[in-house]
């Protein structure tokens, strides 16, 4: 098959259409690019004879090394990080624009702060009565299959924007119209929908190469281990940043890796084998500390469960450690249970529940959701 057009390619072929020779301010990074490695700012400024007034930065900066800036000289152009004040764009933004364009790649999962991103974009447009235009670009983890517990409103925050999955299988175009319609945020949101692109597509079947989205986003494949790996972040245990392989690895200066590897080896997940390794994370918990863990290797991604596996992880850490382990809270609040956006899992696995019943009963809500869903695919 032919590789997927995504949609900055469109629209730069259609000359950015009724924009063409207007301002725009433009929601990207540095990975905002198209196939042939040129900017969205650039394909507004030679393509649409737009006049890019400003660039809106999401989580970690243009540059994707969490920095924020006022300006680039590379592109000669206004920076402003919104992720870094209010979460969402002002009226001063907006008031000199004809239209806000979003081109950033997502990553397919709920936590990953670019969809909250979107949803003060779209909200802000709505409150400003200016347009949005989302160039659509590939979920990297398919648009078919959907895991994890549906966020319940008190867990609502940066990183649980909105009550869908941890996973929650839409492209960032289709679910820019899902929040707007699910939240009546009143914006005009118009999707330039990519060409080629299937359901069924994992990322490296799209022909696109992938760019990093934000620093420990390195490859395409650390999405998939993303939906269960993160949900270390809600204890003391390195989800392996500060390493070559974050999220993949996983351990804590008290774990033995090749007892840790056997017990999961020996639990019957799918698509997943572990194997014990050291590592010592530069940044980030442990640093400078020698750790022993496991390193995930998926075998099969079809029937491959991360957020599963990600659970099964912490029941059987805090099993073998239980005075070593520790949940980790952020301003007092259990960040499990903000990643989750429910509290089940983390009493389930306190009171010594099954992984798999656990997570039985927090998707149990995902019926209505697939079904729910379908209502906004473009594909």
């Amino acid at each position: 098959m032919g590789r997927v057009k995504i949609g900055l390619e469109v629209y730069a072929e259609e000359e950015f259409r009724d924009l063409r020779g207007g301002c725009i301010a433009i929601v990207a990074n540095q990975s905002s690019m198209t196939p042939q490695f040129t900017h969205v700012i650039d394909e507004a400024r030679v393509k649409g004879k737009c006049k890019v007034k400003r660039v809106l930065t999401p989580e970690h900066g243009f540059k994707i090394v969490d920095s924020i800036e006022e300006r680039d000289d590379d592109y000669d152009v206004e920076l402003k990080n919104i992720y870094s004040e209010n979460l969402k764009p002002n009226k001063s933004d907006l008031e000199d624009v004809d239209a806000l364009i979003f081109d950033l790649q997502d990553v397919g999962v709920r936590w990953y702060t670019y969809i909250s991103t979107l949803y003060h974009c779209i909200e802000a447009c709505g409150e400003y009565s200016k347009p949005i235009i989302v160039l659509d670009r590939p979920n990297p983890l398919t648009g078919e299959i959907v895991e994890g517990a549906i966020l319940k409103p008190q867990y609502r925050s940066p990183i649980g924007i909105a009550e869908i999955p941890v996973r929650y299988g839409l492209t960032i175009g289709e679910l820019a119209t899902y929040l707007n319609e699910k939240y009546h945020l009143k914006a005009e949101v118009k999707v330039v929908a990519m060409e080629g692109w299937s359901r069924s597509l994992w990322f490296d079947q799209t022909g696109l190469p992938w760019m990093y989205t934000s620093p420990n986003m390195p490859t395409h494949e650390t999405t998939q281990v993303y939906v269960g790996t993160c949900l270390i972040e809600g204890t003391n245990i390195s989800e392996g940043r500060g390493t070559a392989k974050p999220f993949h690895i996983i351990g804590a200066p008290w774990i033995k890796g090749k007892k840790l590897a056997e017990e999961l080896n020996r639990v019957g997940l799918t698509g997943v084998g572990f194997r014990p390794v050291a590592f010592k994370p530069c940044k980030g918990k442990y640093a400078g500390k020698i750790c022993s863990g496991v390193e995930l290797h998926i075998t099969d991604r079809d029937s491959f469960r991360p957020f599963l596996t990600g659970i099964q992880v912490i029941s059987t850490v805090k099993r073998l450690y239980p005075d070593r382990f520790k949940w980790r809270k952020v301003k007092g609040v259990y960040w499990i249970d903000m990643l989750t956006g429910d509290d089940r899992v983390r009493r389930g696995i306190d009171d010594g529940g099954d992984p798999w019943s656990i997570v039985d009963e927090v998707e149990g809500e995902l019926l209505k959701y697939v079904y729910e869903k379908e209502n906004y695919h473009i594909y």
